[in-house]
């Protein structure tokens, strides 16, 4: 049996020939130790997330500067090297990297990457304040606590525990919190690309809107979104002759408006599979009800039509991935009561499945609408098409590998997202982007992003932390 003595004598005698090696004694990285300590930690990041809900920046006009600077002084606090990115007054990111070593390649480096701006509400129909974060059964209510002020607060978690924890990275870690994602207007991240790449490039990518969706209280499966729609809007014009309200005419503006949109609320574009999205539902119906899978399985046979329109009527969500889809969202007309407008416009947003020309869904409508008093207009910069991210990149890999070890039973698919992100933006400058939204949360919450009572249970908010940190430790951390 060893003596204290000789124990302490033998660990001094190593230390000393370790030094004489230029060898530093190295502690347990969190990797090795299990990780950072999470109910802390995601405390911490519920406070940070508190804070951002408060901080109103919905868009327009986002004046998200404000948000930028409380984020930059975390970083700094933390000793973690940040810049804010100007990008238009009051608005502006927040960049900070993590590096690997002085001779780092962007080309391997992850980005964190989650936006400031929130989209506006609606006060009267919240039964909390939108911007108070408010805490309530279990939950955080706020705008953001999804999109996307939540995923702002996990990856900060993330670099802050990395920071902390001093682990051996194999790779850079850059956060970036950007700007004008929900416009994506002259301050948004095609802009700052074109001006600042050379802060933040790199070779993969962490964001927005990927799924972890909860069933009867079980995570069911964990979608990572590899592509994503296009969105374009489109404003349909109806003209005609204007006049006193006493004298009505049948080439009424609002009248001819009124029937196109009603008419085009209705209209459901041809069902269009793409190969994620085969995917996507090959994947489901593994774990489904069978009464759910069997229209799944379906979807490759002749009765694919009939499987799509089963799968429609059970979930939006689904409807919106097999097609592409136009959904009405603005009326405008008139300037008084008694009078008759000689125009009156609407807007279509329309959500192009990857590679569908915007031209054909036009053509459709025309065809449709069969109105000479009805003209369509696309907008001036429509969305950007993308290719899809690899499902065979070491990043996608890791994503499973730590999602099965996390989420034990779980199926793992790649997801195409309904909405668009700044994933596109990254792909199309050779990005393997992924996203990644970690909380596990049922489809009834998810449909809440944008709409009233937004809210993240908290529960799922802590567990999110930790599936984030995890992926992220993962990926970068040397073995």
């Amino acid at each position: 049996m060893i003596r204290r003595f000789d124990f302490c004598l033998l660990f001094f005698v190593l230390v000393l020939s370790g030094a004489a090696r230029g060898q530093t004694p190295q502690t347990a990285s969190p990797a090795q130790a299990g990780g950072p300590d999470f109910n802390q930690l995601s405390q911490e990041a519920l406070g940070w997330l508190q804070d951002l809900v408060r901080i109103d920046t919905t868009n327009p006009p986002g004046n998200e500067l404000v948000a930028a600077k409380y984020v930059a002084d975390i970083l700094t606090r933390e000793g973690i090297p940040n810049e804010i990115l100007e990008m238009a007054p009051n608005r502006a990111m927040v960049v900070a990297t993590l590096n690997a070593s002085i001779m780092s390649d962007p080309a391997r480096a992850l980005l964190l990457l989650a936006h400031l701006d929130v989209v506006g509400v609606s006060r009267d129909k919240w039964s909390v304040d939108p911007f108070g974060a408010v805490i309530k059964d279990g939950y955080i209510y706020g705008r953001g606590t999804i999109d996307d002020k939540g995923m702002v607060a996990a990856n900060l978690a993330a670099i802050v525990a990395l920071k902390r924890g001093g682990v051996a990275l194999d790779r850079d870690v850059i956060f970036l919190a950007d700007d004008d994602e929900e416009q994506g207007g002259d301050a948004s991240i095609k802009p700052a690309i074109a001006k600042y790449w050379d802060k933040f490039a790199a070779g993969f990518a962490l964001n927005e809107e990927g799924r972890v969706i909860l069933k009867d209280g079980k995570v069911q499966y964990v979608g990572i979104q590899a592509s994503e729609k296009v969105s374009t809007n489109v404003t349909v014009i109806a003209t005609g002759a204007s006049g006193h309200a006493s004298v009505p005419r049948p080439d009424n503006a609002v009248v001819h408006l009124a029937a196109a949109v009603g008419k085009i609320g209705a209209y459901s574009p041809p069902v269009n599979l793409t190969a994620i999205v085969e995917r996507y539902f090959e994947a489901l119906s593994k774990v489904e009800p069978d009464d759910t899978a069997k229209w799944m399985r379906a979807l490759e046979t002749e009765r694919k039509e009939l499987a799509a329109k089963r799968l429609s009527e059970m979930s939006p969500v689904w409807n919106s991935m097999m097609r592409d889809t136009v959904a009405p969202t603005m009326l405008q007309a008139g300037v008084r009561a008694n009078v008759v407008p000689s125009e009156a416009r609407a807007n279509l947003n329309i959500r192009l499945l990857p590679g569908d020309p915007i031209q054909s869904v036009i053509a459709n409508m025309t065809s449709l609408v069969n109105d000479p008093q009805i003209r369509f207009e696309v907008a001036a910069d429509p969305g950007s098409p993308a290719p899809p991210s690899s499902l065979d990149s070491p990043l996608y890999h890791t994503i499973e590998q730590v999602s099965e070890q996390f989420f034990p039973g779980t199926v793992v698919t790649p997801f195409m997202s309904t909405g668009a992100t700044d994933s596109a933006q990254l792909r199309l400058h050779n990005v393997q982007a992924y996203g990644l939204l970690p909380f596990p949360l049922t489809e009834a919450d998810v449909l809440r992003m944008h709409a009233d009572d937004e809210r993240l249970p908290l529960d799922s908010f802590r567990k999110g932390v930790e599936f984030m940190y995890r992926v992220v430790n993962s990926f970068v951390v040397k073995k």
